[in-house]
């Protein structure tokens, strides 16, 4: 499908993260609980997954389960996870027919053993996918992900197959969990919180971020072309000038 008529094809960013937002919220307006919210946003991560793919984003990277949301009530996680089974399962065959692969990043080894299968059978599954890659952040957190990092590159350093002198920002990318997959271009954080919630910290250091008061439940394939929209009004500078972006 081509992209829609208003938005740019040149300029459709080649990674978009999303911080999916506002389940709870959602499920109290409906008098359900979370888990309730939860079971509902599932359509909306098919619709943004799918209209991503669509339009040649190359990465998409998704907030499902950060490392502080473990400290969440024992049945919410519980039920949590027992969803993540589920839809992993039922949504492999989607991602196959799509010729989406996909990735995860996170301490995936604190999930469930179920969890942690399916996980693996899925990625293992759609390992050939070439349209997109859809990375899932599962038990992450922007400082987990630096702390490995650093944990890891002390250890090389200590080891002498990196010396001080060649530690640079490039090294340390090397080391995060996102290493080879460019940083996002695009964030989109649904709810109308204005915080990144400890979600790449590193790699989101010059994205241009979306946010809306829209609940994640609610989010559509239309919302997701609007904020691509947005993003595309945008100019992105990198600390230089307009000037400077303007010479031919």
């Amino acid at each position: 499908m081509a992209a829609p008529a208003e938005l740019d094809p040149s300029r459709i960013p080649a990674h978009v993260a999303v911080i999916m937002d506002g389940n709870g919220r959602w499920a109290k307006q409906k008098g359900g609980l979370r888990i309730f919210g939860h079971q509902n946003a599932i359509k909306a991560v098919r619709e943004t997954v799918e209209t991503a793919a669509e339009l040649g984003v190359q990465y998409l990277t998704l907030y499902a389960f950060s490392t502080e949301n473990w400290a969440r009530p024992a049945h919410e996680v519980m039920a949590l996870m027992q969803l993540l089974v589920h839809t992993i399962r039922q949504e492999t065959a989607t991602l196959l027919k799509n010729d989406i692969r996909l990735q995860a990043i996170g301490d995936t080894a604190s999930l469930p053993a179920s969890c942690q299968r399916e996980l693996a059978e899925a990625i293992d599954l759609t390992k050939q996918g070439s349209r997109m890659t859809l990375i899932l952040a599962l038990s992450y957190s922007g400082r987990w992900d630096l702390t490995q990092a650093a944990r890891r590159l002390s250890e090389a350093v200590a080891a002498g197959t990196v010396q001080p002198a060649e530690v640079t920002e490039k090294t340390i990318s090397a080391y995060l969990s996102t290493a080879g997959i460019p940083d996002p271009e695009l964030l989109i954080r649904t709810s109308g919180e204005q915080r990144i919630s400890n979600f790449l910290l590193w790699q989101l250091a010059y994205t241009e971020l979306y946010i809306t008061d829209l609940l994640w439940p609610d989010f559509r394939r239309q919302h997701f072309q609007e904020a691509i929209r947005v993003y595309q009004q945008r100019e992105r500078r990198f600390g230089k000038t307009s000037e400077q972006l303007n010479v031919s």
